[in-house]
């Protein structure tokens, strides 16, 4: 789930805010952001759910395949 963690990333730089307030604001913490980053773990659903809530996304945006360009 690679993929859920650049999307997150995205949010983030699209909201212009830190992983660190998400964490301070969710209760989530920044140690399972950098976890999630380097592949040490894989984003649970319950977390990716308080994550579209926080950024009023659908839970989809985290867990929906990444759609392949076609050339």
């Amino acid at each position: 789930m690679r993929a859920a963690y650049e999307r997150f990333k995205c949010l983030l730089d699209e909201q212009h805010v830190s992983a660190y307030k998400v964490a301070k604001d969710t209760g989530l913490t920044s140690t399972l952001f950098s976890e999630w980053k380097k592949g040490k773990s894989s984003p649970k659903v319950d977390k990716l759910l308080i994550l579209s809530n926080y950024f009023n996304v659908p839970l989809e945006y985290f867990i929906a395949p990444a759609e392949k360009s076609i050339s």
